[in-house]
């Protein structure tokens, strides 16, 4: 399961992360999010040993949702060393391509 983060932990879990992190900005309105977030859920176990997959509520979370940028959800954000590498918007992704683009960018 995806950890939950929020504007008191972004630094810590994303930021500061020892591996890299994909964020999914989603939000409970969404019917796009919620579809995906099965999806989401299962490669946050399936990939936990080279990547760490956490969840942003963007309107819990205005703050950081305006520092990135997020206009569209879902928006998933992979970051490495404390910066963002790389952006997909939409929920348009399979399992398959999602791992695909996140092994893309292992440490």
């Amino acid at each position: 399961m995806a950890l939950h983060v929020s504007e008191s932990t972004f630094t810590d879990e994303v930021l500061n992360s020892d591996r890299p992190v994909l964020v999914d900005f989603w939000a409970e309105w969404c019917p796009p999010c919620k579809a995906m977030a099965p999806t989401i859920d299962a490669l946050a176990e399936e990939l936990a040993r080279d990547f760490k997959i956490v969840k942003l509520d963007v309107d819990a979370n205005p703050g950081i949702t305006v520092a990135y940028n997020v206009r569209s959800m879902p928006t998933l954000i992979i970051f490495k060393d404390g910066a963002p590498v790389d952006v997909k918007v939409g929920a348009g992704q399979s399992r398959v391509q999602l791992i695909k683009w996140l092994e893309a960018h292992a440490a």
